[in-house]
Formats: C-alpha cells, sequence, structure tokens
C-alpha cells in the first residue's frame, strides 16, 4: 500500500490478535425492501469479509458493531439477524446474532467469546447517541463521548479496537470515534483500501471530472457541492433526483405543487438558498434536467421545464435530458456518482438511471460510484466490473473527495501515537 496515504493511522497488520477480544466497527448498512424488510444488496456485507477473515485467522474474539438505518431514512430501521445470518453463510462459520447493543445481555455474550468465535451485536441505531439527529444537535468531541452508554459499556470488555467502516467516516459517533481515545486502534484492510484509492482519485483526477448528483438523500450533495466546486475538483455537476428538483426550484421553476409538498414535508427546502448560490456563482458547471417524467394513467410521460407545472410527481429526468448527461459523460476523464438519476424501483421511472448508468459502463473516463443505493442501481443496470471503483460509501465518499476532514480519519490519526 502507498505509504503516503497510510500515514498517521495505524493498519490492522501492526496488532496481535491471538485471544484477543477486538471490538470490529463495520459499515453493512445495507438497502432494504420496503415490503419484505429483507436486504436486497449485499454489496458492504460482501466488502467486510476480507478483514472478518483476517482477525479470525490471527485467533481473535471478534465482537462486532454496526448500525442499519436511521432517523432519515427509519424505514430501513431494523433488527440485524439477517446480516448475521448472510455473514455466517460467506464466512462458512456461524456468526452469533444476539438484539441487544450494549446492555448487560451483550455484555455477558463478549465475555463467552473463545478465539475465532463472533458476535454480531445488536442495531447501534437502537441508541440515541448513534442517531445523525442527536450528531447535529449535541455536539460532543470524542473525549466528551467516554461517557456515553456505549462506550462506557463495551470499552472495558475488549483489548483493540479496529475500524473497518470508512462509508460511516463521515459520521461523529460514538462508536465511530470514541474508542480510539482509549483503546489500541487500527484500520481495517476495506477502510485502508477505500482510502489508498479515493486519494489517488481526489489529488489527480483526470479531466473533466463529473459529479453525478442524484437520489432522495440529497444533504450529502450539498454538503460538498460547494467544495468542490469552489477548489475545481468538479467541472460539471449533472443534477438530477431531488438535487435536479431544487435545483430547478431555485432557478425559478414551478415544478408543480405535489413536486414541492413533496419537497418541503421532507425539510429538502432549506437546500434551496444554497442552490440558488451556486446557481449564481457557477452557472456554466452546473446542468440541471431540461425535462422530466410522471405517470398520469399508468403511462409515463415526459414535460418540458417550460411547460411546468404538472400536477403529478416527477420521478425522472426525461429523454432530452438524458442525452445532455450522456454527452458529458462521454466526454469525461474522471466520473464520480452518488445517487440514480430517478425512481429507478418503478419500471416507468428506470429510464434515466438505466441509460445513465450504461452510458457510465462504456464511457472510457475513470468512474467511482458509492453508495447503498446508487450501487444497488447499477448492479440492477450494468455489469459494475466495468466501473472502475466501486466505493462502499456515499456521503463519506462525495466529503472525501472534497478534502473535508473526516472524523473518523481524525480520530484514527489522533490515535496513532497515544500509549496504552
Amino acid at each position: 500500500m502507498d505509504g503516503k496515504v497510510i500515514t498517521g493511522i495505524r493498519s490492522i497488520e501492526e496488532y496481535d490478535y491471538a485471544n484477543k477480544t477486538v471490538l470490529l466497527r463495520v459499515d453493512i448498512n445495507s438497502p432494504i425492501d420496503p415490503k419484505t424488510k429483507k436486504i436486497v444488496n449485499e454489496n458492504r456485507i460482501n466488502m467486510s469479509i476480507p478483514t472478518i477473515k483476517y482477525l479470525i485467522d490471527k485467533g481473535a474474539k471478534i465482537a462486532m458493531i454496526a448500525h442499519q438505518g436511521d432517523t432519515l431514512d427509519y424505514h430501513n430501521l431494523i433488527p440485524m439477524r439477517e446480516h448475521a445470518d448472510k455473514l455466517s453463510q460467506k464466512l462458512g462459520i456461524e456468526v452469533k446474532y444476539i438484539d441487544d447493543v450494549c446492555g448487560p445481555a451483550a455484555q455477558e455474550a463478549i465475555k463467552n467469546l473463545k478465539p475465532g468465535e463472533i458476535i454480531l451485536l445488536g442495531n447501534l441505531r437502537y441508541l440515541t447517541e448513534e442517531v445523525s439527529t442527536f450528531e447535529d444537535a449535541v455536539k460532543l468531541k470524542p473525549s466528551e463521548m467516554l461517557n456515553t452508554y456505549l462506550v462506557r459499556n463495551l470499552a472495558p470488555l475488549v483489548d483493540i479496537y479496529v475500524n473497518d467502516a470508512f462509508a460511516a467516516a463521515h459520521r461523529n459517533a460514538p462508536s465511530m470515534v470514541a474508542f480510539q481515545e482509549i483503546l489500541p486502534s487500527a484500520a481495517g484492510l476495506l477502510m485502508m483500501k477505500e482510502i489508498e484509492a479515493l486519494t489517488k482519485v481526489m489529488e489527480a483526477p483526470d479531466r473533466p471530472a463529473v459529479f453525478v448528483l442524484g437520489g432522495l438523500k440529497i444533504s450529502d450533495a450539498f454538503g460538498m457541492m460547494k467544495q468542490v466546486l469552489q477548489n475545481g475538483a468538479a467541472d460539471k455537476i449533472l443534477a438530477c433526483g431531488v438535487t435536479g428538483h431544487i435545483m430547478l426550484m431555485a432557478k425559478g421553476y414551478d415544478i408543480g405543487e405535489k413536486n414541492i409538498k413533496f419537497i418541503k414535508d421532507r425539510s429538502l427546502d432549506v437546500f434551496l438558498k444554497p442552490a440558488k448560490e451556486y446557481l449564481t456563482d457557477y452557472p456554466e458547471k452546473i446542468i440541471m434536467p431540461v425535462d422530466l417524467a410522471y405517470e398520469k394513467d399508468g403511462v409515463r410521460h415526459e414535460v418540458s421545464i417550460n411547460n411546468l407545472p404538472v400536477n403529478e410527481l416527477c420521478m425522472d429526468i426525461g429523454s432530452r435530458t438524458i442525452e445532455i448527461f450522456k454527452e458529458e459523460i462521454q466526454k469525461a476523464g474522471t466520473i464520480f456518482v452518488n445517487g440514480p438519476a430517478g425512481v429507478y424501483e418503478n419500471k416507468l421511472f428506470e429510464k434515466g438511471t438505466r441509460e445513465i448508468w450504461t452510458a457510465i459502463a462504456e464511457a472510457k473516463g475513470y468512474s467511482v460510484i458509492g453508495g447503498g443505493d446508487t450501487v444497488s442501481a447499477a448492479q440492477r443496470f450494468i455489469d459494475t466490473s466495468k466501473i472502475n471503483y466501486v466505493c462502499t460509501a456515499g456521503g463519506a465518499m462525495v466529503r472525501f473527495l472534497s478534502g473535508v476532514k473526516m472524523p473518523l480519519i481524525e480520530a484514527m490519526k489522533n490515535a496513532y501515537n497515544k500509549k496504552f
């Protein structure tokens, strides 16, 4: 691995794990079918396997912590028994599961672990201290998290903390940044791989660099858009999904009562102000949809933005927008993607995502994609081996590429010279 990339972060190879209890923080947060509540994409689970196998082979006793869902995607906030079952199948050994995060039952289970055994504890997001709304409202430093329920209950039971959850690196949560204060800490194999690949992309991307920003969780897009525009990391931003709708509203288009209600009901209208600023300061860099698609009487219809509003939810970009985006993708030297173009799960609205993904797979430029739904969409429409790098992260990926300091990486660096 490139020494420059890993400077200041201890790698997993630096410790002896024989008969040691390891607290392993992974990110196996997976897309969930809204009806069956079953996992529909196993990419993050698959990517976690090498680190787990490494620790097993070294004789570690592994207590694994992870999250599924959050306040912003409550429909995905479910128990993690299926995750444990899938890990068991892939590893060929039993991954025990207990639906307790760090209470008495979880503590007892950790104490009873034997070398080579693994237990997955309950969903971290069952804890108030681990949800995004707590992080946003109560801004704690890592040193102030030592008395949180999670840390004071688990830290005394383990010898080493290993973090392999780069996909959550932007989260300032106790499970991500506090254990480094009091335990020997190392980065897992996946985390080091992610940092290495994204650092190479960030430092010397081939031009032009095109960012495709879509999906529903637009806080990620707007969280990094200003930086990549200012520092020149992005030459073009192709705005689709809800990001595209916000940009159209910021430009003064009436996108229709139902679409506006959808945005306001989710408090996404807070992004209108920054959208107006970006359109004013970088008008040539942001490409918005020129047409949108909606459903009426079970049929897909497309409407020019000049003929808005329509009294239906617009859930995909239209054919003219698709062609404009494809042209930019074909010219790109580097392509960063976070979020699908529309509600691709619905056959009527898969066209935008399917055609854009196909264009990316066929493009000559270096392509990087990230995020659970993004990867899930890609796997539905293309052979993802045609993508140069499939990152497990979404929000963490775009923040890292914009040069924003990441809580996890800062915590790992701070732990580097600590004496335990």
